[in-house]
């Protein structure tokens, strides 16, 4: 009994899973890639959304990434162990980010 419930909660959760990721929110995922850190998805993997879904995805995506890129929380992002991407490159801070996220890094490795 408790596999066969265990078996219908993993089938429920996959079928969300692959809802979600071909549906959904757009500015909401890209929003998500973009505070995390993420680089942006790239257009072949995006390729089953319309015009108007990329669009939001990319409206999202630059949102985020303008919050990420805040220098002021780039020590504390590289203390966590979180890898940097490189996303922050050619915004107005972008080498003090990088530095600040450096020195944070480098405290987390050593």
């Amino acid at each position: 009994m408790n596999k066969m419930w265990l078996f219908a909660m993993l089938v429920t959760l996959t079928a969300c899973s692959t809802q979600y990721e071909s549906g959904g929110d757009w500015y909401q995922k890209g929003y998500q890639d973009g505070i995390r850190g993420h680089a942006e998805r790239s257009n072949s993997s995006m390729a089953a959304v319309n015009g108007e879904q990329r669009a939001q995805y990319d409206q999202g995506y630059l949102i985020g990434v303008k919050e990420y890129c805040n220098p002021n929380f780039a020590y504390q992002i590289g203390l966590s162990g979180q890898v940097y991407e490189g996303v922050c490159e050619g915004m107005e801070e972008a080498q003090k980010f990088r530095m600040e996220w450096q020195r944070g890094w480098n405290d987390y490795t050593h």
